[in-house]
């Protein structure tokens, strides 16, 4: 299957990994409206494509992401007139959730998905990679929850999501302060797991990790993320109940035959999409 072609992103399939590029990067990669939309169509493409194993998110140019487009934020008033004030706030209510709905494609995806960042993460950019399972940085990486220094509460993921990355403390603070967090900070937090030297050797490294991971069971690896996401949003019991059901189900698979038959034979394994 062909992958589809957008206006604001790139997309290519090679080798079972999916790269999806921002590419706005005249305007560091800004989220205009077009962008939102493709950002889930793409996701959802690679979520139904079975020769997509693993996805990366990277940003074209200097910076991965600027945020929301401050032209389309300046157009969302005239989008939601109505005479009736209390229609205007429902209109604005749906927006909104269908702008987390695009972000939350990336989470919904049963394919791992890897952020390759450089540059400046901020603001709605940080709400995108906080979907992501895996956040990687350049050595210029900036991130901020800049929502603040517009007068307004980050309302498309950052709050729900990053304080399970780095602790509700710390999210506070970057909530309320707006503060810039580079690169080491970013790894000290947890909120990014590796730091690479440059862009182009975070473009090799990130792709080399999303290469292992393609080479491993797919059914297991969806299982993973899955079974994980579940668990991070349900009790220790709540998990260890879903995991029993989801291994009662697909546990005994062709997967587990070829792992343990490649094993017995020394030889790398291949596995059906």
């Amino acid at each position: 299957m062909n992958p589809p072609v957008f206006t604001t992103l790139t997309l290519s399939l090679a080798d079972h990994v999916t790269e999806v590029r921002l590419n706005r990067p005249d305007r560091s990669n800004a989220l205009n409206e077009a962008m939102w939309q493709e950002i889930r169509q793409a996701f959802d493409w690679i979520d139904a494509t079975p020769a997509a194993r693993v996805a990366v998110l990277a940003g074209e140019g200097r910076n991965f992401c600027a945020g929301i487009d401050l032209a389309m934020l300046a157009g969302v008033q005239q989008r939601i007139a109505d005479p009736d004030g209390a229609r205007s706030r429902e209109a604005l209510r749906r927006l909104i959730l269908d702008l987390q709905d695009c972000l939350s494609s990336l989470e919904r995806c049963r394919k791992p998905v890897l952020a390759a960042i450089q540059g400046a993460c901020v603001g709605g950019a940080l709400d995108l990679v906080t979907c992501c399972d895996m956040r990687y940085v350049a050595p210029d990486a900036i991130f901020s929850i800049k929502e603040i220094d517009i007068g307004m509460v980050a309302d498309v993921g950052t709050l729900q999501r990053l304080p399970r990355l780095i602790g509700d403390g710390m999210a506070r603070e970057l909530a309320y302060t707006g503060r810039h967090v580079d690169a080491e900070e970013a790894v000290r937090l947890g909120l990014a797991n590796r730091i690479f030297g440059s862009p182009e050797a975070l473009t090799a490294g990130v792709r080399e990790i999303a290469l292992a991971i393609a080479g491993k069971s797919p059914l297991a690896t969806r299982g993973l993320k899955e079974v994980m996401n579940y668990s991070r949003d349900h009790s220790v019991a709540d998990g260890l109940n879903y995991v029993a059901t989801w291994n009662a189900a697909m546990l005994l698979s062709a997967d587990l035959g070829e792992c343990l038959a490649a094993q017995r034979e020394k030889r790398a394994a291949n596995f059906a999409d």
